[in-house]
């Protein structure tokens, strides 16, 4: 099913399942502060601890957590920023620890140090001010290793922004599920490596995030969708693994799409054919070798060629002008199944509903931030983060929209969605997005439907920036494309066996 993504509300409902299933909230908390601690010895195995521990329950879950490593022999200091004894679990967790609690302001730290932030968990609701974030900066400065309970003090749990000073965790162990704040950037960056610790609501995720095929939110991984990729019998012929068609632009701007009908047929389609202005035809056949090629001048014949293909691209270095416009509409009109990228979009910048209007298939839409903006004005910049960005334009264009960046999500019209963290800084670079555009068409040509195969494109296409590392160039990402083919294909031919 993938790893679920929860809200802090999702968590709580979680929770309180738990509970009235007869689990106390002091045994969730038990656990909690147990599993920090084991993480904390795992991953941080000599070195003093030094224990932040805030009003909340993350700092009862720190309590416990000072506790069992107290028991376990490591050299233990904890420090309150407030003597209040919070909830009665907090209360209790404070017994258990039964030691002295320094106040903050006694703190202090060498780069030896281990810090245990348990200050605030992801149900802080305003950016840290004053004295505490004051003590975050000076914990950030300090060298020490961090571990966070939950999420980084400072951010918040639904969100990937930063709204103030926030503890940078070497790690962090979180319960259940990610949270928004552990996937979306930059929020995400302060959270370190992130553990998901089991602690007894697990079972409730499935009913109160939703499944495959209904609303929800995963982490974009294989377990999400390979058993669907769509490999080849032994009596397949190239016919029977689908045709995808990709739009150039004109006599100087072929090489966009000559990268992503090369990225198609990689991905399995069994035809690719690049349509191009008669202009521009005896640069790309020059270039071609398995991509066939044809030209067109006009909507009508752009539509004629495409009859008996089964996923259209379009966008790359196509123009930004009225033929492009005019081709995304006569495509759509016909009932084309379609990626839009790059130019394809911006020509209907502000008219979404314009263009949910024209679309009769499946249709994914793959913008980075500037031509989201474009598309759905102001709609990225009010949105509390990413996810409920796409979610919002899915709902409006009628599409699935994959809206790239190093937390790329991708959503589908009806709640779906899935956060791509698989992914290289160094796919950064020019063409890299043309070749996920192909990939996600050659996907779609063989039959997958266009939220699974944006998010399997959008996977594979990070593992193979991930492979390639510094130094890559869009040229390199389809080759390497065939090495992550073949262990997906392994992957898949071992679980059947």
């Amino acid at each position: 099913m993938g790893t679920s993504i929860l809200t802090c509300e999702e968590v709580r409902r979680c929770e309180a399942l738990a509970v009235a299933g007869g689990l106390s909230m002091a045994e969730l908390m038990r656990r909690a502060g147990e599993a920090c601690a084991q993480a904390l010895m795992r991953l941080f195995p000599t070195g003093r601890v030094l224990v932040l521990c805030g009003p909340g329950n993350n700092g009862g879950d720190a309590l416990v957590a000072a506790a069992t490593l107290r028991e376990a022999g490591r050299s233990v200091e904890v420090f309150e920023s407030v003597a209040r004894a919070g909830s009665a679990e907090r209360a209790g967790a404070k017994a258990l620890w039964g030691g002295s609690a320094k106040p903050l302001a006694d703190l202090k730290l060498s780069p030896e140090d281990i810090v245990l932030d348990g200050l605030f968990g992801s149900g802080l609701g305003r950016p840290l001010a004053g004295e505490l974030a004051i003590w975050v900066e000076r914990v950030n400065a300090s060298g020490a290793r961090i571990l966070a309970i939950d999420t980084p003090s400072g951010s918040f749990g639904d969100r990937g922004d930063l709204p103030g000073p926030v503890i940078r965790a070497d790690a962090t162990v979180t319960f259940g599920a990610f949270k928004p704040v552990h996937c979306l950037h930059p929020a995400a960056g302060t959270c370190g490596r992130v553990e998901i610790a089991e602690i007894g609501f697990g079972a409730f995720i499935p009913g109160v995030s939703g499944v495959p095929g209904a609303s929800g939110t995963w982490m974009n991984a294989p377990d999400l969708w390979a058993e669907r990729l769509p490999w080849p019998g032994a009596s397949s012929h190239k016919h029977a693994r689908g045709r995808l068609g990709v739009v150039s632009g004109g006599v100087a701007s072929t090489g966009a799409a000559r990268l992503a009908a090369g990225a198609g047929l990689r991905a399995g389609a069994g035809v690719v054919t690049l349509l191009c202005p008669p202009s521009a035809l005896s640069v790309i056949a020059s270039h071609l070798t398995a991509v066939m090629c044809a030209s067109f001048s006009a909507p009508g014949a752009l539509i004629g060629l495409t009859t008996g293909m089964t996923a259209i691209v379009i966008g790359p270095a196509a123009g930004v002008g009225a033929a492009t416009r005019a081709n995304v509409e006569a495509l759509a009109r016909s009932g084309r199944r379609l990626v839009l990228d790059a130019d394809a979009l911006t020509v209907f910048a502000g008219a979404a509903a314009e263009l949910r209007g024209v679309l009769q298939a499946d249709a994914v839409l793959t913008p980075h931030p500037g031509e989201f903006e474009r598309l759905f004005p102001g709609l990225l910049t009010s949105s509390p983060n990413r996810i409920h960005a796409a979610r919002a334009a899915a709902e409006a264009s009628g599409a699935v929209v994959l809206l790239k960046g190093a937390d790329t999500v991708i959503a589908h019209p009806d709640g779906r969605a899935a956060v791509n963290g698989h992914a290289s800084p160094f796919l950064a670079t020019a063409g890299s997005g043309d070749v996920l555009a192909g990939v996600i068409g050659g996907l779609m040509a063989q039959g997958m439907d266009a939220f699974t195969a944006a998010c399997a494109g959008a996977w594979m296409h990070g593992e193979a920036g991930r492979r390639l590392g510094p130094g890559l160039t869009a040229e390199d990402l389809s080759p390497s494309l065939k090495d992550v083919l073949g262990d997906l294909y392994l992957r898949g031919t071992a679980s059947s066996a």
